[in-house]
């Protein structure tokens, strides 16, 4: 037996599935694709979480189209971050091409051009259906974690939410929030020292300030009502294909805060949500993170810590999560540890930095006799990637540098009249993008504050008419002579002049 037939036998062996798989393309060796030699992921193990990575320009975006594909296909939701903006494509079928078909004759199977269903959400003011979360829905918890507060703010921040539930006020906005914490120091600095102790005005003064900051990125159009309902993103069409929502986030790559925000939001959500289900033969949704390392780069030691904990235990509630970056060094080791997939396309040694960087990932490889992993990474062609998974018991299958299947869907945004039509065609819009700013916190607090300005002004107002009268009698009082005085005033004038009448008659 030859080299080729070893290698095929080799991928056969280590791709082997009795369940349903997703089939990624064909494994290669010595450059060339070698036909029939399928590299298939089992679908049982896709709520393992993974990594797509690579040099711009590689193919990163369209292996995630095709893994969201035939995830839609096999009726599996998908969830897409859509930084680009060219992921909308997915709802029109692909024009088709010779070196399409030229490499689906390479790979051993045909190729088939469909378009998806797809909804389009939005986190700012792009058309789309909103996405929104209310601040009492967050929790003291994950908005600390968000502000990055010490653990003095942090517990103010958890006493503000305690005032909050003792006095039936509604927290759904960032107004309501920064109400209730001037309020503390404020109007009712003595009512919350009587209840919840003293609150130093300074410490309020540092979380306003990082409120404030999370504001000027957007955050004030994310929180408030109505409330998304993970539930909507498992939505399967009338041909059993999973939904494959992309949310809009073209506008929002200077905004890494509001970005890890919401997605830090979603994923407690999710978690929160959806029941246990342990290893089951596929996975209830899959989210694939874009530009992952806008989450990463400015999160805070207890933020990563929060992120690590939810991608180790989600995974239980059938959620696969997929990120997607240029280097593997973006994420942190702790959540690559974490990941069962690996798809990494091709990298550039330009500098001594990224040699570095080439040498950390071939090292993350399982080693192979068919591969000199780190030259590899840098001869990979466009669409061409190594593939390290597991097999339906768990185990690393062998690494194949594979020739990736092309997208069924079109590798191009939607036009604008296209965006239009899906965005018409929703059904989510009617029952999350009508505005609601219901009676909150904020409306409450000025109400009582008010009220408590009336009554100060009217007890100010009564003590004045008080102070006047009093003072009116007291002048009125003393202008008016005692009776007795008086009887004594005229005799002692009576006497007086009788004595000069008398000094004068003698």
């Amino acid at each position: 037996m030859g080299r080729k037939e070893d290698f095929f036998a080799h991928i056969e062996e280590g791709y082997k599935t009795k369940g349903d798989f997703i089939a990624m393309g064909a494994a290669m060796l010595d450059g060339e694709a070698v036909t029939n030699a399928l590299v298939k992921i089992p679908l049982k193990t896709l709520n393992r979480h993974g990594l797509i990575a690579g040099a711009t320009g590689t193919g990163k975006t369209k292996t995630l189209q095709v893994l969201a594909e035939n995830l839609s296909d096999k009726g599996i939701p998908v969830l897409l971050m859509d930084l680009k903006g060219d992921l909308s494509g997915l709802a029109q079928p692909s024009p088709g091409h010779p070196k399409i078909d030229e490499r689906h004759q390479k790979i051993g199977f045909p190729f088939t051009a469909k378009k998806f269903p797809v909804e389009i959400l939005s986190l700012s003011e792009q058309d789309g259906v909103k996405l929104r979360a209310t601040v009492s829905e967050f929790g003291p918890v994950l908005l600390s974690r968000i502000l990055d507060l010490s653990d003095t703010q942090e517990g103010i921040v958890a006493v503000i939410f305690k005032y909050c539930d003792d006095h039936k006020l509604p927290l759904l906005d960032l107004k309501d929030f920064k109400k209730v914490l001037q309020y503390a120091t404020g109007e009712g600095k003595k009512e919350f020292e009587e209840s919840y102790g003293r609150i130093a005005t300074s410490s309020t003064g540092a979380i306003l300030r990082k409120v404030i900051e999370l504001e000027q990125q957007g955050a004030d159009l994310f929180f408030g009502e109505k409330s998304f309902d993970v539930n909507d993103l498992t939505r399967i069409d009338e041909e059993g294909r999973g939904m494959i929502s992309i949310i809009r986030l073209t506008d929002i790559q200077d905004r890494p805060k509001l970005f890890s925000t919401f997605m830090l939001s979603l994923l407690a959500e999710v978690y929160a949500t959806f029941p246990e289900q342990g290893d089951s033969d596929r996975p209830e949704l899959i989210l694939f993170i874009d530009e992952a390392h806008l989450i990463f780069k400015e999160a805070s030691k207890a933020l990563l810590d929060q992120i690590e904990s939810i991608v180790k235990l989600i995974r239980s509630k059938g959620i696969g999560l997929y990120f997607v970056t240029q280097n593997p060094t973006d994420v942190p080791d702790a959540v690559l540890a974490q990941l069962g997939l690996k798809v990494q396309h091709a990298l550039r040694a330009f500098t001594a930095k990224d040699r570095k960087a080439i040498k950390l990932t071939a090292e993350n490889y399982p080693i192979s006799e068919y591969y000199d992993t780190k030259e590899v990474l840098t001869s990979l062609g466009i669409g061409e990637a190594l593939i390290s998974a597991l097999d339906e018991k768990g185990r690393p299958t062998p690494l194949a540098a594979t020739l990736l299947r092309a997208p069924m869907s079109r590798m191009d945004v939607l036009t604008a009249k296209e965006l239009e039509e899906v965005i018409d065609n929703s059904r989510l819009i009617p029952k999350y993008n009508e505005t609601i700013d219901r009676e909150s916190a904020y409306e409450i607090l000025n109400e009582k504050i008010e009220k408590a300005e009336a009554k100060a002004k009217k007890d100010e107002e009564e003590e004045k008419a008080t102070s006047r009268t009093t003072s009116s009698r007291s002048r009125r009082s003393s202008s008016r002579q005692n009776p007795v005085v008086k009887v004594l005033t005229s005799a002692t004038f009576i006497r007086g002049v009788l004595g000069i009448l008398r000094k004068a008659m003698k």
